[in-house]
């Protein structure tokens, strides 16, 4: 396990379009416009994350592909993004052939955490791992590697169900691979006030876990939806807005979470 020097949170749902990447880069954005130093790494095959960061693909030379095969380091596959403080290891296709690669290997789980305890990784305050929409190798490396796990949660009738599964998932992970994972939160996002159903399940979720659920709701939002269009974090785009406000105040969630934690 990578040193408490840095915090690396996996950021999972195998759910697909419940917010997960925009969570990732506004989070990040939002951490590193306070001053922490941080790093995204893309482990989802179609790399919304690195795309919305503003990573064109003729410049992903190398990848999180490179990190997990082994052949290159966090030094050499990290790139800076347009955020000052904020950097990506970005994903390619490559991912795609990932699990035939390395499936056969003794420590083929642990690639990342390999990878996360290198001197460079541990120079950020902050590594944040994008997950693909899917239980698999890729997201078994991420939760092997974190120290906490961050899920975003969509308003919707179905929520529960898909939560329930996910949290089978993180405890079957720590009793097998990473004793030390926890649940970071829960971060309600897509909520939209003038949906009498998106209350019901804020309520549901808070009544089932608590204080596990972050404060911060993060609204439907169309100027967050149009950010990456632009290759940019939506607190960049329009900091104004909805959406950047609440991803704002969730780091603040975030960082104040981690105070506690440390104090404790």
């Amino acid at each position: 396990m990578a040193g408490e020097k840095n915090r690396i949170i996996t950021i999972a749902n195998q759910k697909g379009g419940v917010g997960k990447t925009t969570t990732a880069i506004n989070l990040a954005t939002a951490l590193a416009a306070i001053g922490e130093r941080v790093l995204i790494v893309d482990l989802d095959p179609q790399g919304n994350a690195s795309t919305g960061l503003g990573i064109d693909r003729r410049n992903r030379e190398l990848s999180s592909y490179d990190l997990l095969i082994g052949s290159h380091g966090v030094a050499e596959t990290v790139l800076q993004t347009a955020v000052p403080n904020l950097s990506i290891i970005p994903s390619t296709m490559d991912l795609l052939g990932i699990e035939m690669e390395i499936a056969q290997q003794n420590d083929r789980v642990f690639r990342l955490r390999r990878a996360l305890a290198s001197v460079e990784a541990r120079s950020y305050s902050y590594v944040l791992v994008d997950c693909p929409p899917s239980f698999n190798l890729l997201t078994m490396n991420a939760l092997a590697a974190a120290h906490s796990v961050l899920v975003p949660l969509q308003c919707e009738f179905f929520a529960l169900e898909g939560l329930s599964q996910l949290l089978e998932t993180v405890d079957q992970v720590r009793r097998t691979v990473n004793p030390y994972l926890d649940i970071q939160g829960i971060v309600l996002t897509m909520f939209d006030s003038r949906n009498n159903l998106a209350q019901q399940v804020v309520n549901d979720v808070r009544t089932h876990l608590g204080e596990k659920v972050y404060h911060t709701l993060i609204p439907r939002n169309v100027r967050v939806s149009e950010a990456p269009s632009y290759g940019k974090p939506a607190i960049l785009y329009d900091l104004k807005c909805a959406g950047s406000q609440a991803y704002l105040q969730l780091a603040s969630e975030v960082i104040q979470r981690e105070r506690q934690r440390r104090a404790a």
